[in-house]
């Protein structure tokens, strides 16, 4: 019998991070054939060439696409799509995998789903039916869902919506979130280890930072980080470690300014390009706060009872556990929410946080659906009405 070939795209550290342990599964099943394709940030020295943390965690890249152009702006990124659906194009003539893995809302992926569409190759689309209605992603997102043959959410409530865009039933699963497998596989660090890790010493209260453009937001990105880094001034006794925004427009601009305030701050914060899952997550567990607009923030944090303030719309709409707070980009704002987070009251309830997006073993559920799914017709589509 001829064995499933499984292509599945990355092209952020983020995403990566939460693809990690399906490749693995993928990569371990005798039956099945792994095919990991590359592109978008993952290629590009500003943010750190983390294909080779692919390399390195022991997959092989069967094809690279370079498609991340050297400008965040508007234009700059609709021309990376572009040239993104050509290169995928090309890669999925010649690897022609039975399934392609898409994971998310980003318009890498987005490429990757017109080009696998065109091909009529299957389309596996993860985290669908989500809302976030502070960024553009939102619509990328839905896109792809009507692109896609199969789609593996991470609510109940996302199934609902999935199937309320028009697709059949019975290619909608339940899953949880995949990225919080790590929560129970990984050994994490503790903090003497983390420390040394990451080359940086955690102080008596410790922040968490990412914050991304939030490409439909009210301010501007560069007003929004400017009202977070005020406030972040609030808390001289934190110690801070920011990560760095995604590949977004004015992306570089959040990035320059988190440059200069840790050059102004240095003994007590520190910037990286990309912790890798390992670190990233350890850090979660061991800081006080989360802070920003990343969907780790609303996903891996509630797991580990750590409290998250939520910045602005970006992640308006995402289901949210009761640890997360939500408060608008203004610094009055931000430093009330952070204060609420340290708070005795506040912190004495997290121990009943119910994260809503499940504890682990999504990856597990999702490669069995791959290897027993039958593909005969499974690329024409018929959409269902309510």
């Amino acid at each position: 019998m001829k064995r499933r070939t499984i292509g599945v795209v990355t092209g952020t550290r983020a995403d990566y991070g939460l693809l990690y342990w399906l490749m693995k599964e993928l990569q371990s099943d005798q039956d099945l054939n792994l095919q990991v394709i590359a592109t978008g940030m993952h290629l590009s020295p500003e943010f750190g060439l983390t294909y080779r943390v692919i390399e390195e965690d022991g997959f092989t890249i069967a094809a690279s696409v370079e498609m991340l152009l050297s400008s965040d702006t508007a234009v700059g990124i609709a021309k990376s799509i572009g040239l993104g659906v050509i290169g995928f194009a090309d890669a999925l003539d010649r690897l022609r995998p039975d399934i392609l893995v898409l994971l998310g809302d980003r318009y890498e992926i987005l490429a990757a789903a017109q080009a696998a569409l065109t091909a009529r190759i299957p389309i596996a689309h993860l985290h669908g039916g989500e809302v976030t209605e502070g960024a553009i992603d939102d619509g990328m997102r839905h896109a792809i869902t009507k692109m896609a043959h199969l789609h593996f959410v991470a609510a109940e409530p996302y199934r609902r919506r999935v199937i309320q865009l028009g697709e059949q039933p019975d290619t909608v699963f339940t899953v949880g979130a995949p990225g919080l497998d790590a929560v129970t596989r990984l050994k994490l660090l503790e903090r003497k280890e983390l420390e040394n890790e990451a080359g940086f010493a955690l102080g008596p209260i410790n922040f968490l930072v990412t914050y991304h453009p939030a490409t439909l937001g009210a301010a501007t990105p560069g007003q929004a980080m400017q009202a977070l880094l005020d406030a972040l001034d609030y808390f001289p006794e934190a110690h801070i470690i920011f990560t760095r925004p995604n590949a977004d427009t004015a992306g570089r601009v959040i990035s320059s300014m988190i440059d200069d305030y840790v050059e102004c701050h240095k003994d007590r914060t520190a910037v990286f390009t990309s912790l890798g899952q390992l670190r990233y997550l350890s850090a979660v567990k061991l800081v006080d706060v989360v802070i920003g607009n990343s969907s780790s923030g609303i996903i891996e944090a509630p797991a580990f009872k750590t409290p998250t303030v939520n910045i602005g719309e970006r992640q308006t709409g995402r289901l949210k556990a009761a640890s997360v707070l939500n408060c608008n980009e203004e610094t009055v704002a931000i430093v009330a929410a952070i204060r609420t987070a340290l708070s005795r009251e506040f912190r004495e309830t997290l121990p009943g946080v119910v994260p809503p997006y499940g504890m682990g073993e999504a990856s597990v559920k999702i490669k069995e659906n791959l290897k027993a799914v039958n593909l005969d017709g499974i690329t024409r589509k018929r959409f269902y009405d309510l």
